[in-house]
C-alpha cells in the first residue's frame, strides 16, 4: 500500500518540488500551506509522515507538532521539521514538542528521502 505523507509547506515553490520528489518516489501526498489546513488534514485522514515546516501562517510547526503529538490518536506519526530555524533553542524546542527529525534548510532532498524511508519502515 502507498504511504501517505503531508507536506505543511507556505512557500509553494518549495511545495510544489517537495511533492514531485516523493510522488516520484511513490508516496501518496497532500499538501497543506497553513498550520491550522495542517490539523484538518490530519484530523480527517491521518497521514503516514508529516513533512513540517515551522514559520507557517495561524500556527507555527512547533504548535503543530505540538497538536499532534499530544492527541493519542496521532501521536505516532513521525514528524519531520524542515526548516530554515538553525539555532540550537530552535533545535531544541522541536525535540522538546516531539519532532522525530529535524533538517535545516537549505537540504539536500537525497538526505531528506532517506530519512523519510527510515522512519516509515519503522511500522
Amino acid at each position: 500500500m502507498q504511504k501517505k505523507i503531508l507536506i505543511v509547506e507556505d512557500e509553494e515553490s518549495l511545495l510544489k518540488l517537495e511533492s514531485i520528489l516523493l510522488t516520484t518516489k511513490g508516496y501518496l501526498v497532500q499538501g497543506a500551506t497553513t498550520g491550522l489546513a495542517a490539523l484538518e488534514a490530519v484530523a480527517l485522514e491521518a497521514p503516514d509522515l508529516i513533512l513540517l515546516d515551522i514559520m507557517l501562517p495561524e500556527l507555527d510547526g512547533f504548535e503543530v507538532c505540538k497538536q499532534i503529538k499530544k492527541n493519542p490518536d496521532t501521536r505516532h506519526i513521525p514528524i519531520v521539521f524542515l526548516s530554515a530555524k538553525k539555532t540550537p533553542a530552535d533545535i531544541n524546542r522541536g525535540e522538546e514538542v516531539g519532532a522525530d527529525m529535524y533538517i535545516t534548510k537549505p537540504f539536500k532532498s537525497a538526505a531528506v528521502m532517506n530519512i523519510i524511508e527510515q522512519l516509515l519502515d519503522k511500522d
